[in-house]
């Protein structure tokens, strides 16, 4: 059996603790002293699993405690109880404006109120992407759960919704938010593997969720893929922007494109690539090939890599990720890892490091 430092100090530990108490000759004829110790280990690495648990249970698990509300409702963290969602004539004469936070190509953002709850108010910019619009509505009804932000309401007639309003704003943001002071303890990379391993959790229920299999589009480059998500008050990760997201079926042959235009650069997948570039052919839209949801496990290394940042103990998280990430960056996308995969290593990693972590400061 193979042990991490941090274990083979603890049994080291529990030795010599037995031999200065005495205790090794009285238990010579009973149970080992070692034998004690590795249950004391077990109990240990149980608890630690369990602990490890609590912060990431399993998708089902998230799926079905989701704050507690049947489908088409919300609650807020201030409010006692769930209601339906807010419907043209509540969102109309109660939700009032309070100023312009954010504007895209789709969307205009703005912070609103609404009975003293602070919330996020999104109109549509231009009828010209009335059905990026409304693809994104129908999305955040389908896929409400912990890992999306929380649906409040809609009014199709006026095109507008209402969404969860999260101070922090974009994962965009991450690193001057930890840089100032209130925030400067949670800058660990404890912190920032949670991150990571949310993100990846997100792509992992987008690929699999109760809307089929999605893919990101809305990811052309590491800042427009940081934008898709909203960093919790409690430094957790959602997916707040999903009017780009098409829908993978291989059984019928569906694969997606992700917008009529060329993608260029070293952050989209090969397979996104135009594939006659070299060859000096113009772009033509109808002769792209399509792809699958792998183009997004081509970016968790670089996202991955942004939000561990520069502290102390980054590089070995880097260390223990290589091999997967190298996995990520394979150029045939079938030899990609999928999300689930990449999750289950990054878990793993999480809980070694930390089980190492805490048999550092026993050893000191």
């Amino acid at each position: 059996m193979l042990l991490h430092n941090g274990e083979a100090h603890f049994l080291w530990r529990c030795r010599v603790w037995l031999q200065v108490e005495g205790t090794m000759s009285s238990m010579s004829h009973g149970f080992p002293a070692v034998g004690l110790c590795l249950a004391a280990l077990l109990l240990s690495n149980a608890l630690l699993y369990l602990y490890l648990e609590s912060l990431y249970p399993t998708d089902e698990l998230l799926l079905s405690s989701h704050v507690g509300c049947e489908p088409r409702h919300f609650k807020m963290a201030t409010m006692k109880n769930c209601i339906p969602w807010l419907q043209c004539s509540q969102i109309n004469a109660e939700v009032r404006k309070l100023k312009l936070i954010g504007q895209g190509a789709v969307k205009k953002v703005h912070l609103a109120e609404w009975r003293g709850q602070k919330v996020a108010l999104s109109q549509l910019s231009s009828l010209d992407y009335l059905e990026d619009f409304l693809h994104g509505v129908s999305m955040l009804q389908a896929l409400q759960g912990p890992h999306v932000v929380q649906l409040v309401g809609f009014c199709l007639d006026n095109h507008t919704q209402v969404t969860e309003y999260h101070p922090l704003g974009s994962l965009l943001n991450l690193d001057s938010i930890l840089a100032q002071e209130q925030h400067q303890q949670h800058n660990t990379w404890q912190m920032r593997l949670r991150l990571a391993m949310d993100y990846v959790s997100i792509l992992h229920y987008l690929h699999g969720g109760p809307a089929g299999r999605r893919v990101m589009c809305d990811s052309s480059s590491l800042e427009k893929t940081l934008t898709q998500f909203l960093l919790t008050s409690d430094f957790r990760l959602v997916v707040n922007d999903l009017d780009a997201l098409p829908e993978v079926d291989p059984s019928r042959g569906l694969l997606v494109k992700c917008g009529h235009r060329e993608l260029t650069g070293d952050f989209v997948a090969p397979e996104q690539l135009w594939p006659f570039r070299t060859k000096g052919k113009p772009f033509a839209d109808n002769l792209m090939p399509g792809y699958d949801e792998r183009t997004d496990i081509w970016k968790i290394p670089d996202v991955t890599w942004f939000l561990m940042g520069r502290v102390p103990g980054g590089d070995v998280v880097h260390f223990h990720l290589f091999q997967i990430h190298e996995k990520c960056k394979k150029e045939d996308p079938k030899l990609r890892p999928s999300a689930l995969d990449v999750l289950n290593v990054y878990r793993s990693v999480y809980g070694s490091m930390v089980r190492d972590n805490a048999g550092f400061r026993d050893m000191l």
